[in-house]
């Protein structure tokens, strides 16, 4: 006695059924959606924990060691340049910090 096959909407409707009751995706065609890898927990927390943290620049270093006199070649070099122009006269104006201060709200006459 041979069994009839069974059609292939009705195994469809079956495959919706049972992914709506264990909260998957419906996926037919079984294309690469990704979705296995997205459901993973995320991973970045515990890879970044394994390594020390970066330190980025010379000021975090002082911060992390203020016992050390640690010195920074290039912020030197640009507050030499800073007080060279300065001593020209062609360094940034410094900021108002009143309206007193201001040219544009001194009137002339």
């Amino acid at each position: 006695m041979a069994v009839p096959p069974v059609s292939r909407a009705r195994v469809l409707d079956l495959m919706k059924v049972q992914c709506k009751v264990f909260s998957t995706t419906f996926n037919p065609e079984r294309l690469r959606v990704g979705s296995r890898i997205l459901h993973q927990r995320l991973k970045g927390h515990s890879v970044a924990s394994y390594y020390p943290p970066r330190i980025g620049a010379i000021s975090q270093l002082r911060k992390l060691y203020p016992n050390f006199n640690i010195l920074d070649e290039q912020e030197e070099d640009w507050l030499e340049h800073l007080n060279v122009a300065r001593s020209r006269g062609k360094a940034p104006p410094k900021k108002k910090r009143t309206a007193a201060e201001s040219k544009k709200f001194t009137k002339r006459r």
